[in-house]
């Protein structure tokens, strides 16, 4: 919304977005309830290639949506070019701010060239990978979309008061649930406070670290499409299971067995069995080498008895699901 109203107070004709095809679901999704057409372009070597970009890039684009580092764990090492091309015809950069847990302190994405950014705050501060929701995302803007951000906004008088300002009539309006969750913001500050600058520096270089050591562990066992440095997170496929009959979603079932919160599978769409694997600062070399350890077992075992992964999970209150069928006929109530 603020990209749309950007564009329509200086009179630019913009009809289209462009997402790369490892964008998360809610970059077209937002798009397109803005009202763009969502163009898709293909990756190169695991990032936005910018030749692709130029290909579609047309007087009537609005932005580029972006997340750097993106869903295959890589740095977008090409923003020099993209920003110069999207500058070319008035386009913006939208930034997704998912996976900045990776550079904190690291980068500032302003600099860089992006003039939008949502930011998780629920996933980079505080609350743990893969809890779900409640979410928080205050968006940050660049100098030239400060007007059109919503009302009303918190200012500070010359006597030190505060008070709600409604006077920007380039805004696009109000937000329904005003400021977002109070108690994540809160968990935020608390977590920002508590770790300063130099700790929340450490959480990137942590996130890295673990994600790096824990793709090290795993390369003989599991395919890494893009095998090399990664950033917080990295993409492996189970593809080269296929012949035992073995699939991700065997894997991930079989890792509940284990105790563990399953990785994400599926996604991005771009590696076929893909599981995403992001152990966060969190972790420690021990806990790391545990969960390797149980998923190395569990590759090891399924070579010998397939049918044992296929089963799984035994051990939780509930056994595998018609996952189509769950997703059809849902039961809402416990009463049925």
């Amino acid at each position: 919304m603020l990209i749309a109203a950007y564009h329509k107070d200086k009179g630019n004709r913009k009809t289209k977005v462009i997402c790369p095809d490892s964008a998360h679901g809610t970059n077209p999704a937002s798009a397109a309830l803005a009202g763009y057409e969502v163009i898709n372009i293909e990756s190169k070597d695991g990032m936005v290639d910018p030749d692709a970009l130029e290909a579609a890039l047309t007087d009537d684009v609005a932005a580029l949506m972006m997340t750097c580092p993106n869903t295959l764990g890589l740095f977008e090492n090409h923003l020099p070019r993209i920003v110069e091309k999207l500058r070319a015809v008035d386009a913006l950069l939208y930034y997704d701010g998912a996976n900045l847990n990776a550079i904190l302190g690291k980068m500032r994405v302003g600099d860089v060239g992006f003039d939008v950014v949502h930011l998780n705050l629920h996933k980079t501060f505080a609350t743990p990978h893969g809890g779900g929701g409640p979410g928080a995302g205050p968006v940050g803007v660049s100098e030239r979309l400060v007007p059109y951000l919503p009302v009303s906004r918190v200012e500070k008088l010359h006597d030190g008061r505060y008070y709600l300002n409604y006077d920007h009539p380039k805004s696009i309006g109000f937000m329904a649930p005003f400021y977002g969750n109070f108690g994540v913001l809160l968990k935020a500050y608390a977590y920002i406070l508590r770790l300063g600058g130099e700790g929340l520096e450490r959480v990137s270089e942590y996130a890295v670290l673990n994600a790096n050591y824990l793709r090290k562990r795993l390369e003989k066992v599991l395919e890494i499409p893009h095998d090399r440095i990664c950033m917080h997170e990295f993409v492996a496929s189970a593809c080269n299971h296929a012949e035992c009959g073995i699939r991700a979603l065997d894997v991930a079932k079989a890792l509940l067995d284990k105790g563990y919160h399953a990785p994400t599978i599926y996604f991005p769409l771009i590696v076929k069995e893909c599981l995403m694997f992001e152990p966060t600062e969190t972790e420690s070399r021990q806990t790391l080498d545990e969960f390797a350890d149980d998923l190395i077992a569990i590759l090891e075992s399924a070579a010998q008895n397939p049918d044992a992964l296929h089963a799984a999970p035994v051990n939780t209150p509930v056994r595998r699901l018609d996952e189509t069928a769950a997703a059809r006929n849902m039961v809402l109530t416990d009463d049925a």
